[in-house]
């Protein structure tokens, strides 16, 4: 997006400098961050520490009338908040490729909302040739004794 003229930020456990992003990080810096976040994207990986970050108190940090795309897990939203930050305004827009449960519930309040769209989880696509090439790249970082890209960090749970 940033490549394409968007201004962009973004907010991570640990600072990730990115070509073209204002980049936040740290609990130290989130207030900030949100405040900024006209259209808020999570893509983070679910945790202990994420399970239930897109909730009340969160919502209240963004600017009145923020918008939410959810692409990163279910478990990151209270339901019932994000109902509640639509009903007040808070959070005028809500795109949710995940949930949780996923599907929803037929009656789902979420269904029939005029302000939230679903989609059914297909946020992210995968190219059978960067995979390929991925794998190829790691297997000679591998072999040279390099660091590979996209190793999980068990501790951090990701």
């Amino acid at each position: 997006l940033a490549a394409r003229g968007y201004a962009c930020r973004s907010w991570s456990r640990t600072p990730r400098p990115l070509d073209g992003v204002a980049g936040f990080a740290g609990a130290a810096e989130l207030d900030d961050f949100l405040a900024g976040a006209d259209i808020l994207v999570c893509l983070m990986p679910l945790t202990e520490q994420t399970r239930g970050i897109l909730n009340r108190d969160l919502f209240a940090r963004l600017p009145r009338g923020a918008c939410l795309i959810n692409c990163g897990r279910g478990g990151h939203l209270v339901q019932a908040d994000l109902l509640e930050a639509l009903a007040d305004g808070q959070v005028a827009q809500a795109v949710l490729d995940v949930t949780e449960p996923e599907p929803l519930p037929a009656g789902h309040p979420f269904w029939d909302h005029p302000r939230v769209m679903l989609t059914p989880h297909i946020a992210s696509s995968s190219q059978a040739e960067s995979g390929v090439d991925m794998v190829i790249a790691n297997i000679r970082r591998h072999r040279n004794g390099e660091r590979m890209v996209g190793e999980i960090d068990r501790a951090a749970g990701y």
